[in-house]
């Protein structure tokens, strides 16, 4: 869903102004400062103006970066570079193993064991009913995110039926595959059950 980890690996691309690298900073300062008061006192129990102490900013900044505490734990940075991994996949390449691909090149370090940040995060979204709630909704912009790319690379309307039954299912299947990897522990490597799950939905959902 911080630590150093908060965000993927630095991408290619022109360097960031002064001005959007603060604007970065700021954002992991809050959600770092969330995540280890989560740990230690529980998500309820942590108000917004703690979150803001530990952090070392106001509570009117919090919001401005994170209109609610929930989403402190439901908004992230990877779309875009999910968004520009799944471009520069090969054109001829099945919607599916190039969702894998760039899950596996892009978003390891995010995804993996070894990721603080991923492991607190989809631990709330399972025990939290507010976080459970609203984690759908968090989902919409990744859904219109792969939508779209997925639309372009098979040449059909981003409002085509096969194309919209795809992007939900591929999301849905990679978020329910998390919260089996929380509900064994944590145990393992989470994109080992993503592939996981991958396949299930690739050789059609077949027991």
């Amino acid at each position: 869903m911080a630590s150093a980890q908060t965000t993927p690996a630095a991408q290619p691309g022109p360097r960031l102004g002064l001005r959007e690298r603060k604007k970065i900073q700021t954002r992991q300062a809050i959600r770092a400062a969330a995540y280890r008061l989560f740990e230690e006192q529980g998500y309820d129990a942590t108000p917004v103006d703690r979150i803001a102490e530990a952090a070392d900013v106001s509570p009117s900044t919090v919001f401005r970066y994170f209109p609610t505490k929930e989403d402190i734990v439901l908004t992230d940075e990877y779309d875009p570079v999910m968004e520009a991994a799944l471009r520069a996949r090969p054109a001829d390449e099945p919607a599916l193993t190039a969702v894998r691909r760039t899950l596996v090149e892009n978003l390891s370090g995010v995804l993996g064991t070894n990721s603080p940040e991923m492991r607190m995060r989809t631990r709330l979204i399972r025990d939290v009913p507010a976080l459970r709630a609203r984690s759908g909704e968090g989902m919409a912009g990744s859904v219109d995110m792969i939508r779209t790319v997925l639309a372009e690379r098979s040449g059909r309307s981003a409002d085509d039926f096969e194309v919209r039954m795809v992007t939900t299912a591929v999301l849905a299947t990679m978020q329910e595959a998390l919260m089996a990897w929380v509900d064994e522990g944590q145990t393992g490597d989470p994109l080992d059950f993503i592939g996981h799950a991958l396949d299930v939905l690739e050789r059609g959902l077949t027991l």
